[in-house]
């Protein structure tokens, strides 16, 4: 059978259309591999994780994307949480789970705990998560492909001490950790 170029675009068509979804299917998640993370030419992944088991993304520290987080009691209950970024801008919903210098996502934390991921500067945090007491709400910054971003093998973090006596009586105490990456507290 001669080679036409009608034979040969046919050709390339199915052979595309059988690839492409076998290469697809590993690629969707971001996590390809068995759950280990797919190489970036962003930042080097390290084998170590923080507390939620999320791999780190070591980036030099002269670009490093870095947070700082303010609370403020809310007039109406609860608080309000301001974001501050350097070298980082939030992704959209949706994106790419793939590592981009300086995007992602922020997990916000209370106590260690995660309350919430955010794709934006501000949030209210309710009551019920701050009871009565002292408390630290992290702001930590993610890749989109669920890696840490990391500086010293240390989380791109900063923390801020709340302080709740009363109903109705509340401080907030310095935020620590704006002018540098640090690790959690």
């Amino acid at each position: 059978m001669p080679m036409t170029p009608w034979t040969r675009r046919t050709l390339a068509a199915l052979a595309v259309c059988v690839l492409l979804p076998l290469g697809a299917a590993d690629c969707a998640t971001g996590h390809a591999h068995g759950g280990t993370v797919s190489p970036s030419p962003v930042g080097k992944v390290l084998d170590g994780t923080d507390e939620t088991g999320r791999h780190l993304r070591e980036v030099g520290k002269r670009n490093a994307p870095e947070v700082g987080v303010e609370v403020t009691p809310h007039t109406g209950g609860g608080w309000d949480v301001r974001l501050t970024f350097r070298h980082f801008r939030c992704s959209a919903p949706g994106a790419t789970p793939t590592a981009v210098t300086g995007r992602g996502l922020v997990h916000l934390l209370v106590d260690g705990h995660q309350v919430t991921g955010l794709r934006t500067r501000a949030y209210h945090l309710p009551d019920r998560l701050v009871p009565h007491g002292t408390h630290h709400v992290t702001a930590r910054l993610y890749a989109d492909d669920g890696t840490v971003w990391a500086v010293h093998g240390r989380p791109v973090q900063s923390t801020a001490d709340i302080t709740v006596s009363d109903v109705g009586t509340a401080t907030a105490g310095p935020p620590t950790g704006t002018e540098a990456p640090v690790a959690g507290k």
